[in-house]
């Protein structure tokens, strides 16, 4: 018998969770996945699953705030209900789920100290993972938040563990960032908020989603079969000749570090063709990610980026459109809101250095001689934002580097964008936008969305950043002067102008055109050139 149960649980994906002490764990008939245990929250104003296993054909009922549902397991002993939507409740309930009829060796499983509210699922990479433990030393704001207990936040650290208030102990081992989000937002809303985390340091978003919303994407395909038919025999031969000779350069570079006694530097790694994936796509999405499903979830914080793909010859927009569509549609909650943390991370000025939310911007600086053009990165990723109900939290005035230090203003800056994009409250999420332009003689009138309380340069008056070029296709820095909503721009250099760019580069701490409400102009360009 026991045998028979742990199968059924383990085809399931499910561990004995919450049982009532005094059970016998080998004698169980019953058994819930580690995403239901006591301390959780459960997703207000909508259907919440509740799912197990136990012995096929078996009864279960499932018992929570006046509410009891009973579903019959299948064949291969996976049961699930859906308890009826409820409002938020900071009244700790116990939850109940039982077999019928009672079964001597399996005493009803009791989940205690449940609250309902709003439940956020943080994945990505390792600014997604790295813990509060982590960055406290260099963040004042998150070291000071970390030192209190918070009773209506509760954190789930990963599918394998179980719920916990968040408190000096538990607080420490979780997301630096999903805290920083989750704290403000709770205090925003005055509601329990629960926050589950799926995160793995250093991996593309290829391994992020299942394999079949990555094949079934027309899109992921349309541009992998493009970047496989511009694949010929001479870069091939190209790719495996660099591959070699830096081969060769690293094998002398080992026996260097060897007799210096210096780390090992990383092996390089072997060309891949078009279409073909580093790894396995979909592997740490089938580990992280769908064992949380269909937990009701009110959405998404997203951070990666940097890792790309590791599909060779798709970008990061392309999959990033396959991965939200595929998890949204597997999860089986609709279009539930989807926000990312924009990429690269900082490069810009802030609107008030002295903030701690954006204390860590880079310092206003002067144009550069040459007007830069290796924005294509950014856009990429500014790009994203397009995809239905799917927000950026602008990140380039809040600190640089491979992993920002203030999180706290990472986590607030989410915050914001949550409670304005998700929740409806009347804060702007967005610096100006563009969104057209017309020539005027040997100007160009730019027009901005999310313009707010007004546009304006910060922290010098002067406005500066961008360029514009003729049909030349050579551009020059711009002078530049707001105008109501809009930006006139102009270049003596330039008598006839076709195109403007602003802040169009990985990074610009010269560019500060933002709105009054304190967030920075994003990155953009009216050429394809």
């Amino acid at each position: 018998m026991r045998h028979a149960v742990l199968r059924i649980a383990a085809a399931a994906g499910l561990a004995m969770a919450g049982v009532v002490q005094g059970a016998n764990p080998a004698a169980a008939t019953l058994s819930l996945p580690s995403v239901l245990s006591s301390h959780m929250v459960l997703q207000r104003d909508k259907v919440v699953p509740v799912w197990g296993a136990a012995l096929p054909g078996a009864s279960v009922t499932v018992a929570f705030a006046g509410q009891t549902k009973v579903a019959k397991a299948d064949a291969k002993g996976a049961w699930r209900i859906a308890l009826d939507p409820m409002t938020a409740s900071d009244e700790s309930r116990s939850m109940t789920v039982a077999v019928a009829p009672a079964d001597t060796n399996q005493p009803p499983i009791v989940l205690t100290d449940v609250l309902v509210g709003e439940v956020w699922l943080g994945a990505g990479q390792s600014n997604m993972q790295i813990p509060v433990g982590s960055f406290a030393a260099g963040d004042p704001v998150l070291a000071t938040n970390a030192t209190a207990s918070y009773p209506h936040l509760r954190v789930l650290r990963n599918v394998d563990a179980r719920w916990e208030p968040v408190t000096p102990a538990t607080c420490r081992g979780f997301s630096a960032l999903m805290f920083s989000f989750g704290l403000p937002l709770q205090k925003a809303l005055n509601v329990p908020v629960g926050l589950m985390v799926g995160a793995v340091g250093g991996t593309p978003s290829g391994h992020w989603l299942s394999e079949a919303a990555y094949r079934g994407d027309a899109d992921c395909q349309a541009v992998a079969a493009k970047a496989v038919a511009a694949y010929s025999p001479e870069i091939e031969t190209k790719a495996l000749l660099a591959y070699t000779n830096a081969l060769v350069a690293w094998e002398r570079s080992v026996e260097g570090a060897k007799a210096a006694g210096k780390p090992i530097p990383r092996k390089p790694s072997a060309p891949v063709k078009p279409g073909t994936c580093t790894g396995v796509v979909g592997n740490l999405y089938e580990h992280w990610i769908r064992p949380f499903q269909p937990y009701a979830i009110r959405g998404v914080l997203w951070d990666q980026g940097e890792s790309g793909t590791a599909i060779q010859g798709l970008d990061q927009y392309t999959l990033m459109g396959a991965l939200i569509r595929g998890w949204r549609q597997e999860w089986g909650q609709g279009d539930f809101p989807f926000l990312y943390v924009q990429k690269p991370s900082g490069g810009g000025c802030a609107w008030d250095p002295a903030d701690p939310v954006t204390c860590r911007a880079e310092k206003f600086a002067a144009v550069p001689t040459a007007v830069p053009a290796d924005g294509v990165y950014r856009e990429m990723h500014i790009r994203i934002m397009k995809y239905t109900n799917t927000a950026m939290v602008i990140a380039s005035d809040l600190g640089s580097g491979t992993h920002p230090v203030c999180k706290s203003g990472y986590g607030v800056r989410a915050a914001r964008v949550a409670l304005g994009q998700v929740y409806g409250q009347p804060v702007e999420i967005y610096g100006p936008v563009y969104t057209s332009h017309a020539v005027e003689g040997n100007k160009v009138r730019v027009h901005f969305a999310h313009v707010g309380q007004g546009l304006a340069a910060r922290p010098a008056d002067k406005l500066q950043g961008f360029a514009v070029a003729g049909a030349d296709k050579q551009f020059h820095w711009a002078e530049a002067v707001v105008d109501g909503d809009t930006v006139l721009v102009s270049s003596d250099k330039v008598p006839a102008p076709v195109a403007v760019r602003y802040a169009w580069s990985h990074t610009h701490p010269w560019a500060n055109l933002f709105n009054k409400d304190g967030l920075p102009a994003l990155s953009f360009r009216t050429d394809a050139w």
